[in-house]
């Protein structure tokens, strides 16, 4: 399944799991440009969740308590997700209410629903 966004991204899906992003057109930029300060918040957020992804992959390499690798794991999935919904929360911000502003919100409403159904699973 496909789910094209208005951002010119179609979103890959195979049996409700994201396998791939692709570009469509070259709008592939936010109607409002994120600062310095917002990607360098989200960018150095994911090399923490990086940090820890590789820190996991040691416990294993190390044969650690399996429990102690799960707590880890579940840490690195509140950190991402909590990176998914600063994402989110800014796109509806910017993004989604600029689509309204333009009488394009209906679109991009079911634009963000259909991510955010993938997102929630």
């Amino acid at each position: 399944m496909t789910i094209n966004t208005i951002g010119g991204y179609s979103i890959i899906t195979k049996e409700k799991e994201v396998i791939g992003l692709e570009e469509n057109c070259s709008q592939n930029h936010p109607s409002t440009p994120r600062t310095k300060a917002e990607m360098d918040k989200i960018i150095n957020r994911l090399k923490r969740i990086e940090g820890q992804i590789r820190g996991v992959q040691k416990m294993v390499e190390e044969d650690r308590y399996c429990i102690d690798i799960l707590v880890q794991i579940t840490a690195i999935q509140s950190a991402l997700k909590n990176v998914g919904f600063s994402v989110t929360e800014r796109h509806i911000n910017h993004c989604v209410s600029d689509a309204i502003i333009k009488g394009e919100g209906k679109e991009s409403i079911e634009e963000l629903m259909n991510v955010m159904k993938q997102f929630s699973k």
